[in-house]
């Protein structure tokens, strides 16, 4: 049995705006968004679970994305993740059902690094440590293999396969 997939997701580029929660993709964003979607589909990293920020930035990010990848699925706005901690992040992904294989977090930084930093079990791809390692930009994606459930994901509980901005 192939191991759980955790893909950690920074929304694309953003405008500014008076409210955070309203701010839109910039064109470039949605270049971003689009180039990461294509990338996934390339990659076969298909979510069977997406948990999405109710921030219009990140709807938007995983709208463009999700077109190529996984218009079956629909992404479950959770405010867990626009709360942008590690423990907000891990509280939602422990509550994925047992039978769901592949996760999609698309947030915010600082809890996308910080969570995509913690969840290494030491035993990661050493190219991808260092993406993490550099910071964490608009429109990254980091992709983790999880050996145990989803409910017991915690620090230390994956290892990171592959980092990549694909709109760079």
């Amino acid at each position: 049995m192939r191991p759980r997939q955790l893909l950690l997701i920074r929304h694309a580029r953003a405008a500014g705006g008076p409210v955070d929660l309203e701010r839109p993709l910039t064109a470039e964003g949605a270049q971003q968004a689009a180039a990461l979607g294509a990338w996934l589909e390339h990659a076969g990293l298909v979510p069977d679970r997406v948990l999405v920020s109710p921030a219009r930035r990140a709807v938007q990010t995983w709208e463009q994305a999700g077109a190529a990848v996984s218009p079956r699925v629909q992404p479950i706005s959770d405010a867990r993740i626009g709360d942008n901690t590690v423990d907000a992040l891990l509280a939602a992904i422990r509550e994925t059902p047992e039978d769901v294989r592949s996760v999609a977090v698309v947030g915010h930084n600082p809890s996308i690094g910080e969570l995509a930093g913690v969840l290494d079990d030491g035993r990661s791809d050493p190219v991808a440590r260092r993406g993490v390692e550099s910071g964490f930009p608009a429109g990254g994606v980091a992709v983790f293999d999880v050996a145990v459930s989803f409910a017991a994901v915690g620090p230390g509980a994956a290892t990171l396969r592959n980092f990549r901005v694909p709109s760079d």
